[in-house]
């Protein structure tokens, strides 16, 4: 059985996390060279934003590998053994679905409506089995041509082999499933906005 190993970050989302922490550094570096004084007071905000920014569109990735799928999100990471995904789903993001949680996946957002008013049957080729609903119906964002959908087939396929091939027949180990909190960014997205908030205040 071969396996397919993915290592998935949106490159739109990585642009749009430069831009903004770059137009902050801007700013922030204008506000200095305006008035240090008011800098100290008014460049918090910028500093949140440039955070906020980094955490929401450059850090969320996706592993698949073949001892389970890694899921960094904005807040947490978690790793999910094979035997632990009981479905996936592509409603509003890639999710997966254990038995005790819902894991999103915040790099592969469902596709925007304009995106899947485009899409035709041929985008569908090669869906497995287990996206079909109770009628046999799939949403547009189970399209292979799109990242969510993509990605929520290449998982699929991994795990519907190892099912068939009876790997998955043993179930989930204790403690398979990990969620690690990133403190770090918690701590800095929370000082930043209270020290924005402080200084808006004064």
């Amino acid at each position: 059985m071969s396996f397919q190993e993915v290592h998935y970050r949106p490159a739109f989302g990585r642009v749009l996390s430069v831009v903004t922490m770059v137009l902050c550094a801007a700013a922030i570096g204008a506000l200095i060279w305006d008035d240090p004084l008011s800098a100290l007071r008014y460049a918090w905000p910028l500093v949140f934003v440039a955070i906020l920014a980094w955490a929401l569109f450059w850090r969320p990735e996706l592993h698949v590998e073949p001892h389970g799928v890694t899921v960094v999100n904005v807040l947490r990471t978690h790793f999910l053994p094979w035997p632990a995904v009981q479905s996936i789903d592509t409603r509003f993001a890639l999710t997966l679905q254990t038995r005790t949680q819902r894991v999103p996946v915040w790099a592969t957002p469902a596709p925007g409506r304009h995106r899947a008013l485009g899409l035709a049957s041929k985008d569908f080729d090669g869906v497995g089995a287990s996206a079909r609903g109770p009628l046999g119906e799939l949403r547009p964002s189970d399209a292979v041509s799109t990242p969510s959908g993509n990605l929520a087939q290449t998982i699929r396929g991994q795990w519907e082999e190892l099912r068939a091939a009876g790997f998955l027949a043993a179930g989930e180990e204790p403690g398979g499933e990990k969620t690690t909190w990133h403190v770090g960014t918690i701590i800095a997205l929370v000082l930043t906005a209270a020290a924005a908030v402080l200084g808006l205040a004064l």
